[in-house]
């Protein structure tokens, strides 16, 4: 059965993006070291425009073949003309509010986006990427089988958090953790059920 990853960056204190919804404040920590280290293990979540700039055109996912987005995520590339950010993979929207998709490559999800995750999970292939942000990590919290967190050395003091899951805690194992001389750190979780 397939994982639903959330892979996401974060600050030390637990936020995504600024208070607008702009996590680029994150990629100042993206150093070379580190970034190779991601794009060679995950190159599967670099966004297709960029890919053969950065030497990745024809590198393979080892992770995901499929990446859910919420609207927010989605509105950051769409603002400027990029309707399928990651044409290498199935990609879905969750969103209430985009009636039809501005690319036939991407996929809207407007009902139930836990009940469309089970049945993703069911078939076969790579795992899907929750690819953010807050609001959708909170609507599937129960789904999330993994948590692969890039926490970078900031404190941002306000702004979008992780999730708006709200208060449960929910039991994690720690699985991988990885340091770098950046301050970087990664940490994976699998989800104890």
């Amino acid at each position: 059965m397939r994982k639903l990853t959330y892979f996401v960056a974060t600050s030390v204190d637990g936020f995504i993006a600024d208070p607008d919804g702009d996590g680029d404040y994150l990629n100042r920590w993206v150093e070379p070291g580190y970034a190779e280290d991601m794009f060679g293990e995950f190159p599967e979540t670099v966004p297709t425009h960029v890919r053969a700039e950065l030497g990745l055109e024809g590198a393979v996912g080892k992770h995901f073949d499929a990446v859910l987005m919420g609207r927010a995520t989605y509105d950051a590339g769409l603002r400027v003309g990029i309707t399928s950010p990651y044409a290498h993979l199935d990609q879905y929207v969750a969103s209430r509010s985009l009636g039809t998709s501005p690319d036939p490559a991407v996929e809207i999800v407007s009902g139930d986006v836990a009940a469309r995750v089970r049945r993703l999970k069911q078939l076969p292939g790579l795992g899907v990427w929750l690819c953010g942000g807050a609001d959708l990590a909170g609507q599937l919290a129960e789904e999330i089988d993994e948590f692969v967190v890039k926490t970078y050395p900031v404190f941002a003091g306000s702004g979008i958090p992780m999730s708006r899951a709200g208060f449960a805690p929910r039991e994690l194992e720690l699985t991988d953790l990885k340091r770098y001389g950046g301050g970087q750190v990664v940490s994976t979780y699998l989800r104890r059920r």
